[in-house]
Formats: C-alpha cells, structure tokens, sequence
C-alpha cells in the first residue's frame, strides 16, 4: 500500500510539474519533414528546450510546402502562440506566413533555412554554409584526387542552401583545372531522387571517380545506386548533414565524410533567444542574422560523434 501511494504520489507531482511547466504558453516549432533524420532532430530539440523553459510546444512538418506552411502558421495563431520556431518551406515563399505571424504579434525565429528579407524575423539561426561547403570540398578533393570527372547531386532550388553549399564547393573544386564536372541534378534533399538521378547521371557517364552531394540523404541514395551496379568501390562520395546513417556510412567505409550542421544547438538556441524576447523584448543577439560553424566527420574522428549532429571535441 505504501509503494502504491507513494508511486500515486508520484505520478501527482508529474501532473503538478506538467501543469507548472505549460504556465509561460504555447511555442509552435514547424519544420519541414522529420521523415529526414536531420529536420527530426530539429524539432525534437527545440520542443525538449521550450518544455525545459517551461512552455508547452507542438511540432509539426510543411514538407516544403506554403500552402501548408501558411495554414500551420493560422493554426499557431488561433492557438495563441507566444512564439514560433520555424524552418521556412521557401525564401521567398515563406515571407508572407512571417508577415502574417508579426501582424498577429507574434515573434517568429527562423532555424536552418533563410527568407529573402530581414527585419521580420527576430532571429534567423543557421548553419554557416559557405563555410561548411568550403571544409567538406576540402576533404572532398583531398579523398578524390586532383584528377578526373564528378557529378553532383543538387538540393531544392526553393532553399538557399542548395545553392549556397554548391558555389562553395564550386571555390574549392575549381582551383583544380583537371577536376570535371560531367552532370548536375537536383535531387531536392531526398534519398531516393539521390538514388534515382544518380542511376540516370552514372548512364551517362560511365567514367565519373567521384559524388559530392549538397546533403547526406541526397549522398546516402547515391551510395545505394552505386553499390547496385558494383561501382562504389571506385567512387568516392561526399555528403552534408552529419546524420546518424551518414556516420554509420562513414565507419563502414562507404561514405567518404559529412559535414555536420550543428543543428542541435542552433535550435536550442533559437528556443533561448524567443523566451528571452517574450520575457525582455530582447533576443540577446548581436544581430538577427546568425551563423554557426559546421564541423567535418571523417573515418579519422567519426568515433567522437556521441548524438545525433553532435560532434565532441
């Protein structure tokens, strides 16, 4: 009987502190789709951060979508969100869903992906991907050579980082004049497009020694396709993420490296910055453009990997 009361007792004080922790209000986060390891992480973090911070928070996925997106941003508004932590669908689609959230007074900080506008956003928290692109075409050449032909697997074209990640691997690779590039396709971010153009551009192209890919779901289907047609072994890939499968890719010597965005602490961070508005009027940051440097994983450190887009020193 005592056990039972005290576990009751128990089971009380976790309703109590659950009541408690929902007394600052409701944080929207809406990502783009946690069928991807990366965007998953994304929201899983920042809701951990804002229940920590003592709010409620729901997660929920545009798929890269506006229409959606703009409906999910309503739904925050009419639940009488205090915040919203949003991974935008589009840069340039994505500013009406952001203007419609400031109307309704509501401070938005955006992770991962930008918009096409500043001084709506309180915050845009984001991978430096120059930086990021110029490290892993670095690793890149270093794994490939100086020599020979390459394709590479684009992202959505609606996202700056796809075209970001690609200039900066365009300033690495293009100081190696021998270094061609036979085929490009976009893949949106997607494993299995990965896999599909990659078995369309490998047609072509027969004599390629090399993928560098703008992501690691994109790297991971192209790896699938070559490991199809029994030429992996003479292909090096890279990818961009730092996700769990590309670790695991990494170790079993399939992939050559990934980048990893440090997506778990610009998510809690965006989380931070939003309570210290709704409780200042202030963010804390210097500016509402912010960057975080990216980290190489390679067979050489791929054992200090200890979580998911974490990388210990």
């Amino acid at each position: 009987m005592k056990t039972m009361l005290k576990g009751l007792l128990a089971a009380a004080m976790v309703v109590g502190f659950a009541a408690a922790a929902s007394a600052e209000g409701l944080i929207s986060i809406i990502v783009n789709d946690p069928a991807n390891p990366y965007w998953l992480t994304e929201g899983n973090v920042a809701k951990a951060e804002a229940e920590k911070l003592g709010y409620t928070a729901n997660v929920a996925a545009h798929k890269g979508d506006t229409n959606t997106e703009s409906n999910l941003i309503d739904t925050a508004i009419t639940n009488k969100s205090v915040a919203i932590i949003l991974d935008p669908a589009n840069a340039d689609g994505s500013v009406g869903a952001v203007k419609k959230a400031i109307a309704a007074n509501i401070p938005v900080f955006l992770v991962n992906a930008e918009i096409n506008q500043e001084g709506l956003a309180k915050g845009q928290l984001v991978s430096n991907n120059a930086q990021g692109a110029a490290l892993g075409a670095q690793q890149w050449v270093q794994a490939v050579g100086e020599k020979g032909k390459f394709v590479e697997l684009l992202g959505a074209p609606s996202d700056n980082n796809a075209a970001t990640r690609s200039n900066g691997y365009v300033t690495v690779i293009s100081q190696y004049p021998d270094l061609e590039k036979a085929a490009s396709q976009v893949a949106n971010w997607d494993r299995t497009q990965g896999h599909d153009k990659m078995q369309s551009m490998l047609q072509a192209n027969p004599d390629i020694i090399a993928v560098i890919s703008g992501n690691d779901e994109m790297a991971l289907g192209a790896v699938a396709a070559l490991k199809e047609t029994g030429k992996l072994s003479g292909i090096k890939v890279g990818g961009f993420d730092g996700s769990p499968d590309a670790v695991a890719a990494i170790k079993s010597g399939e992939l050559q490296y990934t980048v990893l965005q440090p997506v778990a602490i610009f998510s809690a961070k965006a989380v931070q910055q939003a309570d210290s508005f709704i409780k200042t009027g202030a963010t804390g940051a210097s500016s509402e453009k912010q960057l975080f440097d990216c980290l190489l994983i390679t067979k050489d450190n791929v054992d200090k990997y200890t979580a998911p887009f974490v990388l210990s020193e």
